[in-house]
């Protein structure tokens, strides 16, 4: 979402790196840099006006300006307001109500409301073990209710059963008692939307409001349509309090204005973020990990997270004794291939790298979109159980055969055994370390676990 932002901000901080001393005059220049980067991303000008003052007051001190990491200074100081901008140290999402815990979702039509409502009951019961229901109050866009139906039964969560003819009222009233009969820590209600605020629509979200008192007011907003999801959200917000914001579309190509400008203008957090299609695509958002990435150093906390939750304790297990063996056929690889496809894009994983958001953009397609991965896993689905338990025996004509079964050309096979081969040479390296020596290798990486 940030890939401009990313690269513009980069610039001007790099003439500063570049540096041995730093004037005044340097940091004006790259605060204008800076404050065109966050205009041109969409970002409201006076909160722009705001960030770049702030940035300015701290880095023109004597004490940053004279220092022998002057730039590495100015850098910490761009980074610490960009978290404050994106809502400060915000504690995590924790559901700390009296049961059922009611969190209303508000937006307009074509925010990804009813999607985001199936998310976060997804995200709450595979992060806190809550039980939700699902309700929807949506009688005016067609199928909307049998939408959020359809989204339920595919993860397995409750949702209030359709009443034909009953007004948004009615369903309101049934759905908390279901919800206080039925035992459940929460209920996550759908609202309706409109293609823009109106008093009807404002009306009825206050009744709404008044009759099931939520502990939770979530906003849903498109972060594509920029300045304009601010302007809804304060449209909003003069009706209802706004407790949290759900940013959806955060995967796409956005220039960031709506979530830099949120927090200033509205004065409630952004939540969480909607990171793709797939219901599983779905995070909470932390504003000191969004800045980082912002400026290009990585995220690697919430990568190694996606990973644990991708690759479960047990596979893990497994996969660790194989090592420990320097046993590694395609059966492994196979796994670890579909484990990289559940975590995301790769470019989206690269960006998550210290230093290597900038080259995100330049990852093919083919590549980012998981083609060159599910080309191989079908390589592999191709090759008997005698070929992945032991590659060694394909042979050119069994080449042939597998390539025309994965409908590839043999040098895509050849490319992928020799993938396979270099990795398990890697892995039969760790398989003969002692424990001393993994543990400096995990040292040298950064994984000790002190």
């Amino acid at each position: 979402m940030f890939n401009q932002l990313t690269k513009n901000i980069g610039k001007a901080l790099d003439r500063l790196r570049g540096k041995g001393y730093i004037t005044e005059a340097d940091v004006n220049e790259a605060m204008r840099e800076i404050r065109l980067a966050l205009l041109e991303a969409d970002v409201a000008l006076p909160v722009v006006r705001e960030f770049v003052g702030r940035i300015k007051e701290k880095a023109v001190g004597a004490e940053v300006l004279k220092s022998v990491s002057a730039a590495q200074m100015i850098v910490k100081i761009v980074h610490e307001e960009l978290v404050e901008m994106l809502g400060g140290q915000i504690e995590s999402f924790e559901l700390n109500y009296p049961a059922p815990a009611v969190l209303m979702l508000l937006g307009l039509q074509g925010s990804g409301k009813t999607t985001s409502a199936a998310k976060l009951a997804y995200y709450l019961r595979k992060k806190h073990k809550k039980k939700i229901l699902l309700a929807s109050a949506d009688t005016y866009r067609p199928a909307a209710q049998e939408q959020l139906e359809i989204l339920a039964k595919q993860i397995d969560i409750d949702c209030l059963p359709i009443i034909r003819g009953q007004k948004p009222l009615e369903i309101a009233k049934r759905a908390l008692q279901e919800a206080k009969l039925g035992g459940y820590d929460a209920m996550i209600f759908d609202t309706a939307g409109r293609l823009h605020t109106d008093q009807e629509l404002m009306e009825e979200i206050k009744q709404l409001s008044e009759l099931i008192t939520p502990h939770e007011n979530i906003l849903v907003l498109d972060s594509m349509t920029g300045q304009d999801a601010v302007n809804v959200g304060k449209e909003f917000q003069q009706h209802v309090h706004i407790s949290g914001v759900i940013l959806t579309r955060m995967d796409g190509d956005a220039r960031g204005g709506a979530a830099l400008s949120m927090r200033a203008i509205l004065q409630c957090p952004i939540r969480f973020a909607g990171m793709g299609e797939k219901i599983p695509e779905f995070e909470e958002f932390i504003p000191e990990r969004a800045a980082s990435r912002i400026l290009d150093m990585g995220d690697v906390v919430s990568l190694v997270e996606k990973a644990a939750d991708v690759i479960g304790e047990q596979e893990m297990e497994a996969l660790s004794k194989k090592i420990q063996r320097g046993s590694f056929d395609m059966d492994d690889l196979l796994s670890q291939l579909r484990s990289i496809n559940k975590m995301g894009s790769i470019s989206n994983m690269i960006g998550m790298i210290p230093g290597l958001g900038k080259f995100k953009n330049m990852v093919p397609d083919e590549v980012a979109g998981h083609k060159a991965v599910n080309r191989q896993i079908v390589i592999i689905s191709s090759m008997t159980l005698a070929e992945r338990k032991n590659p060694d025996i394909i042979n050119p004509s069994r080449k042939n055969r597998i390539a025309k079964g994965a409908g590839v050309h043999v040098h895509d096979v050849n490319r992928l055994l020799k993938q396979h081969a270099e990795m398990k040479k890697m892995v039969k390296k760790i398989g003969k370390m002692d424990a001393k020596q993994i543990s400096r290798m995990g040292n040298k990486f950064g994984l000790s676990g002190k």
